[in-house]
């Protein structure tokens, strides 16, 4: 039986906030308790539960992104943060 799908912004709301070229900036909480997709002062907050360890959080953060976005993963490309809490991420078409 399928997962229900989780309770997201409208993806047409997330992908206004990209530039011209597909760029979204993300604000990440990695290792939080309730995992979750915000739109917040014009960037997209993204909460995982996934710990910031071996690239863990950013691929849940990928996975969360292209789940609200209906997406597949390899889709999104992570240009900027891949270290850090802000993150710029790449629509591909």
């Amino acid at each position: 039986m399928a997962r229900p799908r989780r309770d997201y912004p409208a993806a047409t709301a997330i992908r206004a906030l990209a530039d011209g070229e597909g760029r979204l900036a993300l604000r990440v909480t990695p290792g939080a308790r309730v995992e979750g997709v915000e739109l917040a002062g014009g960037v997209v907050a993204v909460k995982v539960r996934a710990k910031p360890k071996d690239g863990e959080a950013n691929e849940a953060v990928l996975a969360m992104l292209a789940d609200a976005l209906d997406v597949p993963t390899s889709r999104l490309r992570m240009l900027r943060g891949a270290t850090g809490r802000d993150k710029l991420v790449q629509i591909v078409d």
